[in-house]
């Protein structure tokens, strides 16, 4: 939140006038002492709305789903057109996320070694399971898979890249928060991620015993929660701190899942512990007898 600055005096001999206290920023915005927010972070803004739309938009469409003005949001738009950050996509006036992202995305994945290691290792657990595999992550509260591998199987059981999901919802959630501790859990997830996709309200204190058995293997699996006919895996990618910082998923149908549960767990789990050690992480000491 930006801080209320005074109008500073001027050495005029005048007497200035009456200092007109600064807006104060809404705290999702960043802002500078005048309430204004910056061009920085309308352009960060636009990216997101973008990426959530998951479609092009016109400029005055951005602008209504951001709250921005209209003018504002018309340069900011031009800006990133000139720099390549946005394409446009039509003759229409509409504009979508640039090629020069992709590039961008690309110096991450070479430069980050999660990301860049996973590929091989989701390629592995998908040839050797012959069921999806999936590397997942922490982002913004949410459970969100950021790359995966599809099985053998023309059966998709699988979520879309990038799509935010609510993490009770998840085998993943569940493990991705192993290393919080119940107080940091709770005040992590938002309280209506606990209501389930079928309307039924998950209890908080089922979740965190659900959550302290993940804590134990660095694994969890559970039927999918978007229907009755998947089973999910997931197992801990840890960091040098001890932290999970992704999980190694396997997406299978459900009967599958149950009939070969040990050797997909062995599998998953064996594969997780090797991309932890690539990357210079290390298991929590409870788990190192295991």
């Amino acid at each position: 939140m930006a801080e209320v600055q005074k109008t500073p005096v001027r050495a005029s001999g005048r007497r200035p006038a009456p200092a007109r206290p600064a807006k104060i920023a809404k705290p999702a915005e960043s802002a500078d002492a005048g309430g204004r927010t910056r061009g920085i972070d309308r352009a960060f803004e636009i990216l997101e709305c973008l990426h959530d739309s998951k479609k092009p938009l016109r400029p005055n469409e951005i602008a209504v789903a951001i709250g921005a003005p209209k003018s504002t949001t018309y340069d900011v738009v031009g800006l990133m057109l000139s720099r390549g950050i946005l394409d446009r996509a039509d003759a229409e006036g509409r504009v979508y996320l640039g090629r020069r992202l992709y590039l961008f995305g690309l110096s991450h994945l070479t430069h980050f070694d999660v990301m860049r290691l996973a590929s091989g290792f989701l390629d592995h657990l998908s040839e050797v399971t012959g069921q999806t595999a999936q590397l997942c992550v922490l982002d913004n509260r949410k459970y969100v898979v950021a790359q995966m591998k599809e099985g053998e199987r023309h059966f998709r059981i699988s979520s879309d890249v990038g799509e935010p999901v609510a993490l009770p919802w998840t085998a993943s959630g569940r493990v991705l928060v192993s290393h919080l501790d119940d107080k940091a859990i709770l005040k992590l997830i938002p309280p209506e991620d606990f209501i389930l996709p079928d309307g039924k309200r998950l209890s908080e204190k089922t979740f965190l015993k659900e959550v302290a058995e993940a804590r134990v293997e660095g694994f969890y699996s559970c039927d999918g929660t978007a229907g009755r006919f998947t089973h999910c895996f997931a197992a801990a990618v840890y960091d040098e701190q001890r932290l999970c910082v992704a999980t190694l998923c396997l997406l299978t149908p459900r009967e599958e899942g149950l009939k070969d549960h040990a050797r997909y767990k062995r599998a998953l789990i064996d594969a997780a512990r090797q991309m932890t050690a690539r990357i210079g992480g290390d298991r929590p000491l409870a788990q190192r007898a295991g």
